[in-house]
């Protein structure tokens, strides 16, 4: 079956027949779309699946777009988006064994290690080369001549004294008590650094009034000496 003409929708003839911009065209139905002139292969142009001439082909045009907000940050955006790409194809055709590793706070602890351990390398490499160099060189010995050291007494023993310490004399007794004394009928917690705290059934000796509330004694049993106060004790 012949296909149909692309201008006059008529059926196409072998002999008459021009195949182009995915039609089938007359031959004096292939002419410019504006003036008419018939074309052929050699001096058409096509836009949009149409045949012109040279004169009247259309010039495409560029649409100016103004710089909004908007259009800004899609422009950083698409920017930002090329520079990555561009940094990935380019480690990639760095290196083939490259792989870039996330730094997580494993991966951090890891390299801090790292740098740690070699850091530690280098200052033992550096102490054996100093002191290889102010010692005199070792020569390694047979194991005939590896012998077991004599014990030798520790250095301390030869540039220090024992000094036993004094010995501290027991606490002097205190003294006989004398003045009125009075037993605790409660116990009492020193509530301020001028009181003194006892036991039930304590024995409060030396006292002395001063009001009608409180006293000043000592603790026989812990010779620690304060104000007290007078409902807590009873006299003897």
């Amino acid at each position: 079956m012949n296909p149909l003409c692309g201008r006059c929708n008529r059926v196409v003839y072998p002999t008459e027949k021009v195949n182009c911009l995915d039609k089938y065209w007359h031959k004096g139905c292939f002419s410019c779309e504006v003036c008419k002139m018939t074309l052929n292969m050699k001096n058409y142009k096509g836009f949009e699946k149409r045949p012109y001439c040279n004169a009247h082909y259309p010039k495409t045009s560029f649409t100016s777009v103004a710089d909004t907000p908007e259009n800004l940050r899609l422009k950083q955006q698409s920017k930002m988006q090329s520079q990555v790409l561009y940094k990935e194809e380019f480690e990639k055709n760095k290196g083939r064994g490259f792989s870039a590793v996330a730094d997580t706070p494993e991966m951090q602890r890891i390299k801090k290690t790292q740098d740690q351990i070699s850091n530690i390398k280098y200052h033992e490499d550096f102490e054996k080369s100093r002191m290889g160099g102010e010692g005199p060189p070792q020569h390694p010995q047979t194991p005939q001549q590896i012998t077991t050291p004599a014990y030798q007494p520790p250095a301390a023993s030869k540039n220090y004294h024992y000094e036993p310490e004094p010995v501290r004399q027991a606490a002097a007794a205190p003294p006989p008590s004398s003045g009125k004394r009075f037993r605790a009928v409660y116990d009492y917690t020193a509530a301020d650094e001028d009181e003194v705290s006892f036991l039930d059934g304590d024995l409060i000796v030396d006292v002395q009034q001063i009001d009608e509330g409180w006293m000043y004694g000592r603790v026989e049993r812990t010779g620690q000496q304060g104000m007290l106060p007078a409902n807590y004790v009873e006299a003897i």
